[in-house]
């Protein structure tokens, strides 16, 4: 009997569930990738399959992406270049990350910016 590792690791089934609530929604929606390094964020919107604004702990301006300091930096930028765009109403998928440190500095620091999720 086969046993496929990939799709029963935890972190897969977290991050299918966290997912699949979102998209129900219908909002578009704030992804989240963390490394080690740097912290990643961008607003997709799923039923047109593309990716609308991004920021990230690489963009110019930004120090250092593996601090809460650095994540909130790219919640403020994330959200400045959506008010751009006029995206406000959206729905934030962690991933399979816990909604905690760094993940929730950026949440937040996006909350304050004005983007409403």
């Amino acid at each position: 009997m086969a046993v496929k590792r990939y799709e029963n690791n935890a972190a897969v089934r977290r991050e299918r569930r966290v997912r699949a609530k979102v998209k129900s929604s219908g909002r578009l929606r704030i992804s989240v990738f963390r490394s080690s390094r740097h912290i990643y964020a961008q607003i997709i919107d799923d039923a047109a399959g593309k990716t609308l604004v991004a920021a990230s702990s690489l963009d110019a301006g930004i120090k250092n992406g593996n601090n809460r300091e650095g994540a909130e930096a790219v919640g403020k930028l994330l959200a400045e270049r959506a008010a751009d765009k006029k995206l406000t109403a959206l729905a934030f998928d962690r991933g399979s990350y816990p909604y905690h440190g760094r993940v929730q500095a950026l949440a937040e620091a996006a909350r304050a910016a004005g983007l409403k999720f």
